[in-house]
């Protein structure tokens, strides 16, 4: 049985509710399901990322590879640091959430000696931007005065642009493959609720795509412009250095799989995963899978060059996150048992390891990432 929302919570997806439902009737009565995931997630002071829900932990509605332990973070800052030493650049964090991610790369790349200039984060929430920032005073205050928080992607930028579980989040374009051909799924207000309407694909761009496919019907699935979109926004502004992109999903012929003929769209409420999107408007968190294929195509198209592509297991195994784990003795238990654990959810497949992806883009000549030492998958997109 899902938790029942607190009263004022309550009031608040009302309000979501009620703007949502005057946005479709402005726009005559339906409009895209990427357009109600934008809003439902990112409309100014109501949008599920940009009010003050808690979201990420235990008392959150899911929980992130960096909320899991700080050997995540550790790892991540040994894998960028030979970057960052070669082009002499920042890192910028796309989404950086609690911030925890940023505090435990920032403090593992001090003990390296190989702090950048400037640790950059874009986020577009206030209520998140001060939680990132009371996350940083009380995990690594000596390097506050390093960390800036960006309103756009700047306009150049050399060194590392990091995004943990951001793609997943962008707003989605639901397609539905019917025996007359793809027609594009969206939100309509009937009976005094949220539910689906199919019209003819308007968008040229999105049309083609979704003709490309060319998937047996019936057949329900995201295309993704706003990730692409992104990315090639990423190739614009990168002089020199790679995008290190983390998130769950597939290549092309395992995104759309036959079995997978009811696409990927989730809606996130207290740890509960559920195929309601329209479950309690600005309190839910909404999802897509990655479709990663589309990732790397994006990328070339802006000047990327995709350099690395595997499972979140392999990449970190091979980023030395067993030898970072090995720092905590097994003699204290109270550290070893709950970093082990946390460990294994990282990288085990029936957990993160294989769901979640790691896919680098790089500009310019950059090392060699370890974590693709072995098990690059770059072939299989």
């Amino acid at each position: 049985m899902l938790p029942a929302p607190s009263t004022d919570a309550l009031a608040h997806s009302q309000r979501v509710t009620a703007q949502l439902a005057a946005q479709i009737a402005a726009a005559g009565g339906w409009i895209p399901f990427s357009q109600f995931m934008e809003a439902a997630l990112y409309a100014p002071g109501l949008g599920y990322y940009t009010a003050g829900t808690t979201k990420f932990g235990m008392a959150g509605d899911f929980v992130t590879a960096p909320e899991l332990t700080p050997l995540f973070g550790r790892t991540l800052a040994h894998a960028i640091a030979p970057t960052l030493a070669a082009t002499g650049g920042e890192v910028l964090e796309l989404g950086a959430g609690s911030g925890r991610l940023a505090a435990d790369v920032l403090g593992e790349l001090d003990r390296l000696g190989a702090l950048p200039a400037r640790y950059a984060i874009l986020d577009v929430s206030a209520d998140l931007r001060a939680r990132q920032r009371q996350t940083l005073e009380h995990a690594v205050p000596q390097w506050l005065d390093r960390v800036v928080w960006l309103d756009a992607l700047p306009g150049s930028f050399n060194g590392v642009i990091l995004g943990n579980e951001v793609l997943d989040a962008l707003p989605a374009e639901l397609v539905h493959w019917t025996d007359t051909g793809p027609v594009q799924r969206g939100v309509v207000w009937r009976n005094g609720g949220f539910d689906w309407a199919d019209r003819p694909i308007a968008d040229p761009v999105l049309r083609l795509r979704a003709e490309a496919l060319d998937l047996v019907p019936p057949y329900l699935s995201e295309i993704n412009l706003a990730a692409d979109a992104l990315i090639a926004s990423l190739g614009d502004r990168l002089r020199h250095g790679l995008v290190l992109m983390i998130d769950y999903g597939f290549a092309a012929h395992e995104y759309y799989h036959p079995q997978r003929h009811m696409g990927t769209l989730r809606a996130h409420f207290r740890h509960h995963a559920l195929d309601d999107p329209f479950h309690l408007p600005g309190l839910t968190d909404l999802t897509a899978h990655v479709d990663f294929s589309a990732i790397a195509r994006a990328g070339m198209a802006a000047g990327l060059a995709p350099s690395g592509y595997t499972s979140q297991a392999s990449f970190l195994l091979n980023s030395g996150l067993t030898e970072l784990l090995m720092q905590t003795s097994p003699a204290d238990a109270a550290a070893w048992l709950p970093q082990t654990n946390a460990v294994q959810r990282l990288v085990s497949p029936a957990e993160m390891g294989e769901l979640f992806k790691v896919m680098a883009l790089a500009k310019g000549e950059v090392p060699a990432l370890a974590g693709f030492a072995s098990g690059n998958r770059l072939h299989a997109l």
